[in-house]
C-alpha cells in the first residue's frame, strides 16, 4: 500500500504497524548493524509512483527500513513524504543486470541502482531476514 507519511496521523501509523509491524527495538537494531538502506537511486517505477516522482526536479531516491512483518520503502517527492509499505510474504526482490535490484509489490515496483558494496550488503541482510522470518502458515500472517 502507497501512503502519504509524511504527517504524524493515528490511523496512518497503526495501519503501518499491523501490516509490518512496530519498529524494532534499540537493542535489536545495533545487533543487526542498521536497519536502513543507504540512499538508493530509482531508475524505474510503476506509474503510480513515477506520477509523484515527477511533480518535482529532484534527484529520484529512496530508502528502505527493516520491520519484524516487512519492509517500508521511503521517497520524497516535493515536500511530502511516501511510503510503500511491503508485507514479506508479498515481497518480490529480483537483481538484474547492471547492478540493479527489483522490488515488487502486487502492481508497484521500483528499480533501484545497486552500484556499492553497502547497498549490495543491505540487500543480502533482508534476504536472508525475510527467509528467517517468512510466514509458514496462514495462521502466521
Amino acid at each position: 500500500m502507497l501512503l502519504n507519511v509524511s504527517y504524524t496521523d493515528k490511523n496512518i501509523t497503526k495501519k503501518i504497524d499491523e501490516t509490518v509491524g512496530k519498529p524494532f527495538p534499540i537493542q535489536e537494531r545495533f545487533a543487526m548493524g542498521g536497519i536502513g538502506s543507504p540512499k538508493l537511486h530509482i531508475t524505474e517505477c510503476s506509474i503510480d509512483i513515477y506520477n509523484l516522482l515527477v511533480l518535482d526536479n529532484n534527484l529520484n531516491t529512496c530508502n528502505i527500513e527493516l520491520r519484524p512483518k516487512g519492509i517500508i520503502v521511503r521517497f520524497r517527492s516535493l515536500l511530502e513524504t511516501y511510503g510503500l509499505i511491503i508485507p514479506y510474504y508479498k515481497l518480490n526482490l529480483y537483481k538484474g543486470d547492471l547492478a540493479i535490484h527489483s522490488i515488487y509489490m502486487d502492481h508497484y515496483f521500483i528499480k533501484v541502482r545497486s552500484d556499492t558494496k553497502a547497498i549490495q550488503r543491505f540487500f543480502r541482510k533482508l534476504l536472508d531476514y525475510r527467509a528467517d522470518h517468512l510466514p509458514t502458515s496462514i495462521e502466521d500472517l
